[in-house]
């Protein structure tokens, strides 16, 4: 969905921030899809050996700059990106607002988000997840954000919604800068 949001809406020639990325799936079919470049900013190191390998598979290992880091705290060093992507990223992390106000302040066009949908057995799911870390004694955490709090930041940051799908258990919202 996010990459067919960004082809129609027209990534092509443009420039792609996503954050936690992981191995860069979704960078590269933008890439494929006519982006020009793509930055990934991932604060675990374990995907970067495979996220480089499947860069240079594809060919495009010249237009991927990965780093490895917490945007929220070091965001300063990156350039603002046509499309700002964080699938799967919010609800791993503990401060909403830490994150997503540099994320839009970097979004020149749009911010794409994928979060927990506001449903109440997706607030039981997190609830169980968080009590199976807390036995397990692992420090990973799973975090639901109000979507009306994510539109919020993004709102302040002059991006209004444009495209909004609720599933079972995923919500996607692109913005775009008004």
């Amino acid at each position: 969905m996010i990459r067919d949001f960004l082809v129609a809406k027209g990534i092509a020639g443009g420039t792609i921030l996503e954050i936690g990325g992981g191995v860069g799936a979704l960078q590269l079919d933008l890439i494929r899809a006519g982006a020009a470049r793509a930055v990934n900013v991932e604060i675990s190191p374990a995907y970067e050996e495979p996220a480089r390998d499947l860069a240079v598979e594809a060919g495009v290992a010249d237009r991927v700059d990965r780093r490895v880091g917490d945007f929220a705290a070091n965001c300063q060093s990156i350039e603002a990106a046509d499309a700002v992507v964080l699938h799967r990223v919010v609800c791993c992390y503990p401060n909403l607002a830490a994150l997503l106000r540099p994320a839009a302040a970097h979004a020149r066009r749009w911010l794409v988000l994928t979060f927990p949908a506001e449903r109440w057995w997706v607030r039981l799911g997190v609830g169980m997840v968080n009590a199976g870390q807390r036995l397990l004694r692992t420090k990973f955490r799973f975090f639901y954000h109000e979507p009306a709090a994510i539109v919020s930041i993004a709102r302040a940051a002059g991006l209004e919604p444009v495209l909004v799908r609720r599933g079972l258990f995923w919500e996607t919202i692109a913005l775009e800068r008004a």
